[in-house]
């Protein structure tokens, strides 16, 4: 199958360092490729893959401090895909709605993954305007501000099965990955991890919207005992701070279209706790890859009870539900469907 992936331009593919989009891109691609798949990846030119890359952009706009508008380079990428939008069987876009209005009027089958919250009053009008695009929701739980909309299928992410691995280290603290943001909860695990008397560590990127955030909640917080900031990492330094860690904490107040920090955890025999909010309860299995809760103290009661689990169960239930493999599986599933659809329209044209 000729496959084109089409990727935001903000990050590299992968990125290199955070980057959750972009980096599920760049896992499904090699996967596809390594299934016997001809893929080319429209992305910016420092990313990296064994596909055939299309770079509409020189680097990843985050990495350009001469970038003032970043929808420009994507309306080109938009444009770049159209113009060789005939050499592909399928087009997959990354891109929420940039594609929707363009590629309704080509022929070319094609769907949409939404990777993002949905919940934002600006999105009814666009997707009742465009009621036929095919959508893939990475969680279930995705969907429901937009009931209406065209889902044709929800794929969770997937990591490479031995990109992650449980190292041979003994656990001693509790680890805080990805983001520095209020509904990331980092406070909140700082508090978590106080109560139950362990130490923290919190490795996360801190963006320039959250800098106050940081400055005047998290800060002061830092320097409380037990208490270590690591800032952000990468790929190959997560799998020893994961595996150095009792439990992941992802005490979130938002609804997580996914949250690729869980798996990550669970890849590595890490256990979860986290707030029962978005796509956590069809992630993470309670009382076996980790616990739900509603809040805090729920949290530190979890805490107390991580010996009923089993990492290496933790483990297991990643290589069964989430790894690249079956995530590339599920899109081609999807793809050929598609495919088939859009067949007898275009006999009926010819």
């Amino acid at each position: 199958m000729r496959i084109a992936q089409i990727a935001p331009l903000y990050e590299a593919v992968p990125p290199k360092f955070y980057g959750g989009t972009e980096r599920v891109v760049s896992y499904l691609t090699e996967e596809l490729v390594a299934l016997g798949h001809e893929v080319t990846l429209f992305a910016s030119g420092d990313s990296v893959a064994a596909a055939r890359l299309e770079a509409v952009w020189p680097r990843a706009l985050r990495l350009d401090p001469a970038i003032r508008d970043p929808i420009a380079p994507h309306i080109l990428l938009m444009e770049r895909v159209r113009q060789m939008a005939e050499e592909f069987d399928i087009l997959h876009f990354h891109n929420d709605y940039l594609p929707f209005s363009l590629f309704s009027r080509q022929a070319t089958p094609w769907l949409t993954t939404l990777h993002g919250r949905l919940d934002m009053i600006e999105y009814p009008p666009i997707f009742e305007v465009f009621p036929d695009v095919p959508l893939v929701s990475i969680s279930n739980s995705q969907r429901r501000p937009l009931p209406k909309a065209r889902f044709v299928a929800t794929v969770y992410h997937g990591l490479p099965e031995n990109l992650l691995t449980p190292q041979p280290v003994r656990p001693s603290y509790l680890a805080f990955l990805g983001r520095i943001s209020p509904e990331k909860g980092p406070d909140r695990a700082i508090r978590i991890a106080e109560a139950a008397g362990l130490p923290l560590k919190i490795a996360a990127k801190v963006d320039k919207a959250d800098l106050d955030y940081f400055n005047t909640v998290i800060k002061p917080m830092l320097s409380r005992p037990g208490v270590e900031f690591i800032g952000e990492i990468t790929e190959a330094q997560k799998p020893e701070f994961l595996s150095g860690a009792h439990a992941l904490l992802m005490p979130i107040d938002w609804p997580e279209p996914f949250g690729l920090v869980m798996i990550e955890a669970m890849a590595c025999g890490t256990p979860v706790i986290a707030f029962n909010r978005g796509s956590v309860p069809e992630i993470i299995e309670d009382g076996s890859s980790g616990f739900i809760v509603e809040d805090e103290t729920g949290a530190v009661g979890a805490l107390e009870r991580l010996g009923e689990l089993d990492r290496k169960t933790v483990r297991s239930r990643f290589e069964a539900r989430f790894t690249a493999r079956r995530m590339a599986l599920d899109y081609l599933a999807t793809y050929r469907e598609l495919i088939a659809e859009r067949r007898p329209v275009l006999r009926a044209v010819g």
